[in-house]
C-alpha cells in the first residue's frame, strides 16, 4: 500500500532525515508540536502496531529510546512525549505505522491531557475481568 510515508522513504517527497536501517526511517515531522519534534517510521507500511511484527516493533521502540537521548543532549529537551496514534479514532493520519518523539520544556504551552472518567461502582472490577489475558 502506497501511504505519504511510503512515497517519503522511497525519496519521492522530500525530508529531513536523521537516521535510516532497514526497519525504519527517522525524519523530522514538518508541521511540529515543538521544533525538534521527530517521527520513527517503519519502512514495511504496517498500518497499526497490531499489523507489526513483535521484533520490528520492540526496534522501532529502540530507535525512539536513541531519539529520546539526543533530543535531550542536543536540544535540551527536559522530557519528551512518545505518541503513536494507533488508528483512524485515535487521531491517526497515516494509516502507515509511525512514532511521534516531541522534545518538552517546562513551561512550553503545549498541553497533551486527556479528560479522565470514573468507573461506576464495581465497573472497573468486571473490566479487569474481561480484558485479563495471559
Amino acid at each position: 500500500m502506497e501511504t505519504l510515508f511510503t512515497k517519503i522513504i522511497e525519496g519521492k517527497i522530500p525530508s529531513v532525515p536523521l537516521y535510516r536501517d532497514q526497519e525504519c526511517l527517522v525524519i523530522l515531522d514538518i508541521a511540529p508540536v515543538n521544533k525538534g519534534h521527530v517521527l520513527v517510521i517503519s519502512t514495511s507500511p504496517y498500518p497499526t502496531i497490531g499489523s507489526c511484527p513483535p521484533a520490528t516493533l520492540a526496534h522501532l521502540m529502540a530507535v525512539v529510546q536513541k531519539v529520546d537521548d539526543v533530543l535531550r543532549s542536543r536540544l535540551g529537551a527536559e522530557a519528551t512525549n512518545i505518541v503513536i496514534n494507533n488508528g483512524p479514532a485515535a487521531g491517526q493520519e497515516v494509516p502507515h505505522l509511525h512514532i511521534h518523539v516531541i522534545p518538552r520544556y517546562r513551561d512550553d504551552g503545549k498541553h497533551l491531557i486527556f479528560e479522565k472518567e470514573k468507573y461506576q461502582e464495581r465497573e472497573m472490577a468486571l473490566l479487569g475481568k474481561k480484558l485479563h489475558f495471559s
